[in-house]
């Protein structure tokens, strides 16, 4: 999940390039910005379901729910053509979402598993 909500931030700011650029920017960006709307949606009924059933951290939670409250003061400062806070907030949705997908990553080295360490097959 957490990689399509990378992909929806950075082709929400590839169409923001294209607004600037030319005349069917407008409708491509708006798109892509109800996409990255619908990704938190599902991002934060997804972190719930999984919480519920095994009664695991509620941590995820809480991420999904602040990056849905950004999503919505970025749609809300688009709408209202507010660029001095609406693009820098962009650029930080998408350095939170890059961050949270690096995270999932493995490194040479790091086990995702607490306490042990990476296989050799695996470097």
């Amino acid at each position: 999940m957490r990689a399509s909500e990378t992909f929806a931030v950075f082709l929400s700011a590839v169409t923001a390039g294209l607004l600037l650029t030319t005349r069917s920017g407008h409708p491509l960006h708006s798109a892509a910005a109800y996409t990255v709307f619908g990704v938190a949606v599902v991002q934060v009924v997804a972190a719930v379901l999984a919480w519920k059933p095994g009664g695991g951290s509620q941590r995820p939670i809480l991420f999904a729910v602040v990056f849905l409250g950004l999503v919505l003061a970025q749609v809300a400062l688009g709408i209202a053509h507010v660029k001095v806070v609406h693009v820098p907030l962009g650029v930080l949705l998408f350095g939170v979402s890059l961050s949270r997908l690096s995270a999932c990553l493995p490194l040479p080295g790091r086990s995702r598993r607490p306490g042990r360490r990476a296989s050799r097959a695996g470097a």
